[in-house]
């Protein structure tokens, strides 16, 4: 089945995919997509299967997915608390977005590449590989964050602010917790080991994608705990974007790094 889709034109299969699991999606009870996010999500998922085919599909429905039910996790106690995501986690462009910018560029750019509409005076398959590496790190790492927040607000015993260490109530900007971290750390190796296992990454990618993860999720959580409070334009979504970006960034610099030793 997957080698018959693979031989028909990506984009029309993307187009006709994209609208029939969204359609369902629609129509389903449980809304994890605002009407204006489902839209986002339709242009995401027609990207991301004409540049990375149903390999980086596949890794984005698993992050899709997994944090929409993460984020419904306790959620009776977390909206009680006033820590809930809005719209009880559905999520709107400006979600789509926030997790998905930097992998989408990473595919546009992939593309790109494969096409032959850029000249690029390097070995482009070293190029493509990192940016694999780096679509791959930058939904671990929002995999990771969502997970930590989520799972913390709802089963933190403890959390404490990143910057100071100082015991503060669940869901504070900048908090952390065992139970949330412990969660990251799965959550970024679950899908960092189906990237791999779908090949878009090697084995050592997924140790950059896990280390990269952590990375990332804690400077989130310092610029939540330091500077977030200060500029209104530095929202969630902004955060996020940082996030994925500086995931995706170490990663790529772990695996030159690496290389060159």
């Amino acid at each position: 089945m997957l080698s018959l889709i693979s031989s028909l034109n990506p984009w029309l299969v993307g187009v006709g995919l994209n609208t029939v699991l969204l359609s369902i999606v629609f129509i389903a009870p449980k809304k994890l997509l605002t009407p204006a996010g489902l839209l986002h999500a339709w242009f995401l998922g027609v990207l991301l299967w004409g540049t990375l085919g149903w390999q980086g599909y596949v890794v984005v429905m698993f992050y899709f997915l997994v944090g929409s039910a993460v984020t419904r996790i306790g959620m009776e106690q977390k909206e009680a608390e006033g820590i809930a995501e809005k719209r009880s986690g559905a999520r709107g462009p400006e979600n789509v977005w926030g997790s998905a910018l930097t992998g989408a560029l990473c595919a546009l750019a992939i593309g790109i590449i494969n096409w032959g509409l850029i000249s690029i005076p390097v070995e482009t398959q070293v190029i493509a590989s990192l940016l694999l590496l780096g679509f791959v790190a930058s939904f671990s790492t929002k995999l990771s964050d969502t997970c930590a927040s989520e799972v913390g607000k709802a089963y933190g015993k403890s959390t404490f602010l990143i910057t100071t260490l100082q015991p503060v109530p669940r869901g504070t900007e900048g908090a952390v917790s065992l139970e949330g971290t412990l969660a990251g750390m799965l959550a970024s190796a679950a899908i960092a080991f189906l990237a791999w296992g779908v090949g878009l990454i090697n084995i050592l990618g997924v140790a950059w994608c896990i280390l990269a993860a952590f990375i990332a999720t804690n400077i989130e959580s310092v610029i939540g705990a330091t500077l977030q409070s200060k500029y209104t334009w530095l929202t969630n979504e902004v955060v996020n974007i940082l996030n994925t970006l500086i995931g995706a960034i170490a990663a790529m610099i772990f695996a030159l790094t690496w290389a060159s030793l």
